[in-house]
C-alpha cells in the first residue's frame, strides 16, 4: 500500500513554519520558555539548528517532543525519540486522520503535523497542548526540511552496513497503555517488498490460563510506503483490548527478510504455518 502526495507554494512557507513542529510533539511545552523558544538558545542540541533531520532531532524532537512522545505511553503510538521518530513520521498515515500523512515530503500544507501545529486539524487541539508554542523562527527549519523532501539523516543511507531491524513499536519490553493503532517494524535499509505477502497478516491474542495456548486471530493489513520503504506497518482491523499479542506475516523465506540489495536479516520466529512472528507486545489499558 503506497501513498504519494504534492508540494505547496513558497509564499505560504512562513505560515506553515509557524505551525509545523508542535504537531509532532503533542505534549505540554516542556523544554520551552514562556515565549515558546527552546530553553537553551538554538534548541540546546550539540549541532546548530538547521533544516536537516539530524539537527531537528537533536534540537527539537528529542529535547521537546519526546518529553511526551516516548515509550509505551506515547500518544497515538508516535514515538519521537531518536530511534523511532523518522520512521514513525515520514510517509506514515496519521492515526487520527488516516487520509493524511504525518509528514508528506515536499508538502507541509498537507502534512498532518502542520495541521496540528496550526490548530485546524479535524481531530484534537493545537499542539503542544496548552502551549507554549514554538515561534515561526524555529519552526521554519522543520517546514523547510519537509519542503526539501524530508530526507533522513545523512548516515541513514550507508549501503555497506548489514541489514538490521532498528526498532519495533510497540516492543516486548513495556506494555502499551492504549490500543496501538499500528505495529511498526523499522529497518536501516529499504525493504524488498516482493519478499512480503502484503495480503497475509494477522494479529494473535494469546489467551492465558489454559493448558494448551489458544488464540484469537485478528485480521490485519500490511503497508510499506513508497515515501519511506524502511518501515513496515501492520494495521489491526479493530482496536486491541487488554492482553498479550503477537503480529504475524508471510515472507518468501519464513523468518527472514531481504533489503533491495539482497541482504537478509533474521526477521522473526517462523511458525508451522509458514508465517513469521514479527512482533510481540502487551496491551494494558488503565481502568
Amino acid at each position: 500500500m503506497t501513498k504519494i502526495f504534492a508540494q505547496p507554494s513558497l509564499p505560504c512557507f512562513a505560515m506553515f513554519a509557524a505551525a509545523l513542529f508542535t504537531a509532532a510533539c503533542a505534549g505540554n511545552g516542556e523544554g520551552l520558555d514562556v515565549n515558546g523558544q527552546p530553553i537553551v538558545p538554538g534548541g540546546g542540541g550539540s549541532v546548530p539548528l538547521s533544516a536537516d533531520f539530524e539537527s531537528l532531532q537533536e534540537n527539537i524532537f528529542t529535547p521537546i517532543c519526546s518529553v511526551c512522545h516516548a515509550g509505551a505511553s506515547a500518544p497515538e503510538g508516535l514515538r519521537l525519540d531518536a530511534d523511532n521518530s523518522y520512521n514513525l513520521l515520514v510517509g506514515v498515515p496519521s492515526t487520527e486522520v488516516p487520509s493524511l500523512l504525518r509528514v508528506k515530503p515536499g508538502d507541509p500544507a498537507d502534512s498532518y503535523i502542520i495541521q496540528k501545529l496550526e490548530g485546524h486539524a479535524a481531530v484534537g487541539g493545537q499542539m503542544p497542548l496548552g502551549g507554549p508554542y514554538l515561534p515561526a523562527s524555529t519552526i521554519a527549519f522543520v517546514a523547510q526540511w519537509i519542503t526539501n523532501g524530508a530526507p533522513p539523516a545523512a548516515a541513514a543511507g550507508v549501503d555497506s552496513t548489514p541489514f538490521v531491524i532498528t526498532s519495533t513499536v510497540p516492543d516486548s519490553v513495556d506494555p502499551v497503555t492504549e490500543p496501538p493503532p499500528q505495529i511498526a517494524v523499522a529497518f536501516n535499509h529499504e525493504i524488498d517488498v516482493s519478499q512480503i505477502d502484503m495480503r497475509s497478516a494477522r494479529i494473535e491474542r494469546m489467551v492465558p490460563g489454559v493448558a494448551v495456548p489458544t488464540v484469537e486471530s485478528i485480521p490485519a493489513q500490511v503497508s510499506v510506503s513508497n515515501i519511506n520503504r524502511r518501515v513496515l506497518m501492520i494495521w489491526p482491523s479493530h482496536p486491541l483490548r487488554d492482553g498479550r499479542y503477537r503480529a504475524l506475516i508471510r515472507t518468501a523465506a519464513p523468518g527472514f527478510l531481504s533489503d533491495t540489495a539482497g541482504r537478509t536479516v533474521a526477521f522473526g520466529e517462523p511458525n508451522s504455518l509458514g508465517e513469521t512472528v514479527v512482533a510481540a507486545f502487551e496491551v494494558e489499558v488503565p481502568p
